[in-house]
């Protein structure tokens, strides 16, 4: 998959069970965020060079993929979910390497993709027509429920392998082929997990990667034989995927931002909502889509909680992400980084005051990194905008509020509903605000949970459409309904019947 080389590696395109390198020569850096050097060179691809994956993909799917049963292809899920698990470790030092984030979190979220692909791989053998009662009772309706043919997939870098195992496994229990684009972050994991996929068994062709920026992107969107488009990032770029295959009546499963509130209530247990506001938001350095970007908390807590949060805030300890002592490591681009710092001086501009953070961060050993402080606002308005954007940074905001009506007009007045977090011991108050939230997923007492079987996915301008659980094999398929006549009587609409 890649050479070294004295200063990074070299990665070609990955189409048909083979190395493809770049016909134009064409290619770009990825750039370490913890040193603030260059990490590896990827193929820039061209449409000439997506299109190729995608021909991959259509053949392997009239190939032996799609000749194999539905049981069999289960089966090798499953085992391509062991190699992984198998891996985790040298994945998540790639993945850290690139993106920045934790080890320990990279290398958890490697792990844990082995239960997706088992519970995927589980139901591949579960997808099931229908026998339609009819009127006429000669006639046999049935439905057949089809895969799409080829899914193009294209990840974000904040969890490259946890959002593509999301994306893949419900495709490919279906019966689809891939074309797996990563972030121009974060390319390199993609190789590895193609690779472990073969190992397993998986047919070539069967999953192809394809590196680049925009122009990549936009030929696998445009392309006609790419029937859906899984897009995991931000709401902007959504909104031009979801343009462009709509075009061409092409489905979407679309991911995208978040502004998710955490809400503290007066009889919230508080120093595990104190743990889940700050894990909310820190733990990933508010690079995911689900950060816990939004603090209310009710007017009988606020300084307690607020106090509490800050003092949190200060003791984390910014450092390598591969060291085990490290608790938040750097943004994941220098582009990043100046949306941060950008976005925090917009808010002060616009009344919102610092409680903590708000600069760059100095780290001894990685005076180069992209590393920024973990960042507590307040004396914020519901307008401003970092209560309306998403920062995708370790930015949190902080707001006391009287009661339920207003904290729930706050939480619910931005364009997103991705996930939002309660906290109160009163359980009937918990139901109730849950049934009332606009998000898509609503924790009560906790955050960040996930599981392979509950669905995931956003209300509003949070997405399109639902991962994990039954319904997301269901987004992979198409129905067909055949109708059989049984009998030799001669239905002629032409005779008249006296």
């Amino acid at each position: 998959m890649h050479t070294d080389t004295p200063s990074s590696r070299v990665f070609d395109n990955y189409v048909a069970g083979r190395p493809l390198p770049s016909a134009t020569g064409r290619s770009f850096a990825s750039i370490n965020p913890t040193t603030g050097r260059e990490w590896g060179r990827f193929v820039d691809s061209t449409r000439d060079e997506v299109d190729a994956a995608v021909q991959a993909a259509a053949a392997a799917l009239s190939g032996p993929w799609g000749a194999a049963s539905p049981t069999r292809r289960g089966r090798l899920l499953m085992a391509w979910g062991e190699k992984i698990a198998a891996h985790a470790e040298g994945i998540a030092r790639l993945e850290s390497a690139q993106n920045g984030k934790l080890f320990a979190e990279m290398k958890a979220q490697a792990n844990v993709v082995k239960e997706w692909l088992y519970y995927f791989g589980g139901l591949a053998d579960k997808i099931e027509g229908r026998v339609i009662p009819v009127e006429r009772p000669s006639v046999l309706n049935y439905t057949l429920r089809e895969p799409i043919g080829v899914v193009g997939v294209i990840v974000p870098w904040n969890s490259p392998t946890f959002l593509s195992i999301m994306s893949c496994a419900p495709a490919m229990a279906a019966g689809n082929t891939i074309v797996l684009k990563p972030s121009e972050v974060t390319s390199a994991s993609a190789f590895e997990l193609v690779r472990l996929a073969e190992e397993a068994g998986i047919p070539p062709g069967v999953l192809n990667v394809v590196t680049g920026a925009r122009e990549a992107g936009e030929a696998l969107v445009d392309h006609e034989q790419v029937g859906k488009i899984c897009f995991t990032g931000s709401d902007a770029a959504g909104r031009a995927i979801a343009a462009r295959a709509g075009a061409r009546l092409a489905s979407c499963t679309l991911e995208l931002g978040g502004k998710s509130p955490n809400i503290v209530f007066p009889d919230a247990p508080v120093e595990n909502a104190v743990v889940g506001v700050l894990s909310g938001i820190f733990a990933a350095a508010g690079q995911t889509c689900i950060a816990g970007s939004r603090a209310y908390i009710h007017e009988s807590l606020y300084e307690q909680v607020v106090d509490r949060l800050v003092q949190r805030a200060r003791a984390i300890r910014l450092g390598d992400p591969l060291s085990a002592d490290t608790q938040m490591g750097p943004a994941a681009t220098a582009a990043q980084l100046q949306k941060n710092q950008a976005m925090v001086a917009r808010a002060v501009d616009n009344g919102g005051e610092i409680l903590y953070g708000g600069q760059r961060a100095s780290v001894p050993g990685f005076e180069e990194g992209f590393f920024f402080q973990p960042t507590i606002l307040h004396r914020l308005k519901a307008d401003n905008p970092i209560m309306q954007e998403e920062v995708f940074g370790p930015v949190l905001a902080v707001t006391s509020f009287r009661d339920e009506d207003e904290v729930l007009a706050l939480a619910n007045g931005t364009k997103f509903g991705l996930a939002a977090g309660v906290w109160t011991r009163d359980l009937r108050r918990a139901h109730g605000i849950a049934r009332r939230l606009q998000a898509g997923t609503v924790w009560i007492n906790t955050y960040r949970a996930m599981a392979f079987n509950s669905p995931f996915g956003g209300y509003k301008q949070s997405g399109i459409g639902r991962v994990n659980g039954m319904e997301s094999v269901d987004q992979f398929l198409q129905t067909k309904s055949v109708w059989c006549e049984t009998s030799d009587e001669i239905q002629d609409p032409f005779v008249l019947k006296v």
